[in-house]
C-alpha cells in the first residue's frame, strides 16, 4: 500500500509546485482494486490494453480534482510553551484557517527532538472549532530528558470532500524548546504550607532551645528536657539550671549528582538524575528558607559543573539553571577525581548530599573508598533509590523455572546491594534509600534532623 501511494505521489510530483498534491490512502486502495481489473480486461481482451491507461489517467484527475476542492489554507500557527520541566505535561496546539471549500479532514506533523516526544515526531488531528472560525487540534508532550529541544519542521495536511486527494505544505520552523528541572514538589501546597508555618526562615532572629550551640542558662522549670540540665551550674549555684542553645545558620550544603551509566538508567520513565535533580532543588529550597548556603556539583568522568554558594532564596532560580546543565553520560563516574576536587573546593566543614547508584559491589569498591576520604572533612548523606523493578522480581511468585531464577538472581542483587550500604553506615555516613516518590520529603526530614543536631558545622 505503500508503494502505491508512492507511485501516485510521483506521478503527481509534476503538479506539486502548482497544486501541492498528495494521494491519500483512500486512492491507494482504488489504485489496487483497479490492478486486478486492468490485467483482466487485457487478459481477455488484449485489443482493450488502452483502458488501463485511461483508468489510471482518470484516478489521477479526480485525485488531482479532489485537492483543488480541498481548498487552501490561509494560515495556520503552532503553540507549545517555550520553558517546560522534565515530567511534566505540556500542551501543543496546531491551529489552521481554511478558504474556499471546508476540508472533510486535515491533521499536522512536527519534527522534533526525542526528548519532546518518541521517535521525535508529533502527530495530530485538527477538528473544526465550535466558537472561532478555523480548526485546532491539541497534544500533550511529556519530555523526558532536559536540555534544549528545537522544533525543525511542521507539516500541515488537508484533504478534499472525496477523500482522494489531499493538498499538503511544510514549513522550516526556529523553535526552541527549554527542558527545565522539575520543580512541582517545590510550588506543591504541603511545602508551602510547610515553610509558612516553620520557625525557619520567618524573622532574622536567634531560636533559643534548639541545637548544641550554647546560648544561656535559665532556672529549670517542670516538663523541660532533663537532658538539657546543666550539672556543673547547678552544683554551683545549688539550683537546677537547663542549657538554652541556639541554632545554627549559614551552614554549607552541597547536593552532587553522579551523572554516570547508572543514574541515567530510567526509574518510571524518567532517569534516576532527574528524579534526584527534583529532590535536591526542593530540598535547596527549604535550606535557603531556613538561612543555609547551597552549591551544586556534578560529575561523570570528570567534574561537570560546580557552583558557588547560593544564600538568598531569591537566587535560587540559578541553582535551577545549574541543575539543568547537568549532562547524561553513559560512563562509569570518576569517584576518585570528582570527590578530590570537591574536597580541595570546599575551605570548611559542610555536609555533601551525595546522589549515586550502583549495580554491585565491585562497581561500588572505588565510590566507598571515595566517600570514605571525603567523610573525614564533612559531613556526607548518600541518598540513593530503592529499586522497584528487583523487588517486584523478588516478590513475584514463583510459577516456573525462568520466574524462579529471576527471583533468585534480584534476591542475591539487593543483598550486594545491602552489604555495600552496610559498608557506607559503619564509615560514618548516613544513608538514605527510598522509592523515588518519597526521595524528597525523606531527604527534607533527615536534613532537618541533622541540622537541628548540629552535626555540620
Amino acid at each position: 500500500m505503500r508503494v502505491l501511494r508512492l507511485v501516485l505521489g510521483f506521478l503527481l510530483r509534476p503538479l506539486r509546485p502548482l497544486l501541492i498534491v498528495a494521494p491519500t490512502e483512500r486512492a491507494a486502495w482504488i489504485a489496487a482494486a483497479l490492478a486486478p481489473v486492468a490485467l483482466l480486461i487485457a487478459a481477455a481482451a488484449p485489443g482493450a490494453w488502452v483502458a488501463a491507461p485511461l483508468l489510471a489517467g482518470g484516478l489521477l484527475a479526480l485525485v488531482a480534482l479532489d485537492a483543488l476542492l480541498a481548498g487552501r489554507v490561509e494560515g495556520w500557527e503552532i503553540r507549545t510553551a517555550e520553558d517546560i520541566e522534565v515530567g511534566q505535561p505540556s500542551f501543543l496546539a496546531v491551529t489552521a484557517r481554511f478558504v474556499g471549500r471546508t476540508p472533510s479532514r486535515a491533521e499536522a506533523a512536527l519534527a522534533c527532538d526525542p526528548r519532546l516526544a518518541e521517535e521525535g515526531r508529533i502527530t495530530l488531528a485538527l477538528a473544526p472549532q465550535r466558537d472561532v472560525p478555523g480548526w485546532r487540534g491539541e497534544a500533550t508532550l511529556t519530555p523526558t530528558r532536559r536540555g534544549t529541544a528545537p522544533v525543525e519542521r511542521a507539516w500541515l495536511r488537508w484533504v478534499g470532500p472525496l477523500g482522494l486527494g489531499a493538498r499538503q505544505v511544510a514549513y522550516p520552523l526556529e523553535q526552541v524548546v527549554r527542558i527545565w528541572p522539575d520543580l512541582s514538589p517545590v510550588r506543591s501546597p504541603d511545602l508551602q504550607t510547610f515553610l509558612r508555618n516553620a520557625q525557619i526562615g520567618l524573622i532574622n532572629r536567634r531560636i533559643r532551645g534548639e541545637g548544641t550551640q550554647f546560648e544561656a542558662l535559665s532556672e529549670y522549670e517542670p516538663g523541660m528536657d532533663r537532658r538539657r540540665i546543666d550539672w556543673k551550674a547547678s552544683a554551683r549555684h545549688t539550683r537546677l539550671y537547663a542549657r538554652e542553645n541556639e541554632s545554627e545558620r549559614n551552614n554549607q550544603i552541597v547536593f552532587a549528582f553522579d551523572c554516570g551509566q547508572a543514574m541515567c538508567e530510567p526509574v518510571d520513565g524518567l532517569p534516576r538524575i532527574d528524579r534526584a535533580v527534583s529532590a535536591a532543588l526542593t530540598c535547596g529550597y527549604v535550606a535557603l528558607k531556613g538561612g543555609d548556603k547551597v552549591a551544586l556539583f556534578g560529575f561523570a568522568r570528570r567534574p561537570q559543573i560546580i557552583t558557588p554558594f547560593i544564600g538568598d532564596a531569591r537566587s535560587f532560580h540559578r541553582l535551577q539553571s545549574a541543575a539543568a546543565g547537568l549532562d547524561y553520560e553513559p560512563v562509569e563516574p570518576n569517584f576518585t577525581l570528582a570527590l578530590a576536587t570537591l574536597t580541595a573546593r570546599l575551605k570548611r566543614r559542610s555536609l555533601v548530599v551525595v546522589f549515586s547508584d550502583f549495580t554491585d559491589p565491585t562497581a561500588a569498591e572505588l565510590m566507598v573508598e571515595s566517600l570514605g576520604r571525603l567523610v573525614k572533612k564533612h559531613l556526607v548523606l548518600f541518598v540513593t533509590m530503592a529499586d522497584s523493578e528487583v523487588e517486584e522480581l523478588i516478590a513475584a511468585p514463583p510459577g516456573d523455572i525462568a520466574t524462579l531464577a529471576r527471583s533468585v538472581t534480584a534476591d542475591s542483587l539487593a543483598q550486594q546491594r545491602k552489604l555495600v550500604l552496610t559498608r557506607l553506615r559503619r564509615l560514618g555516613i548516613d544513608v538514605l534509600e527510598a522509592p523515588w516518590e518519597n526521595i524528597g520529603p525523606c531527604l527534607i526530614d533527615r536534613y532537618l534532623a541533622i541540622r537541628g543536631s548540629e552535626a555540620i558545622g
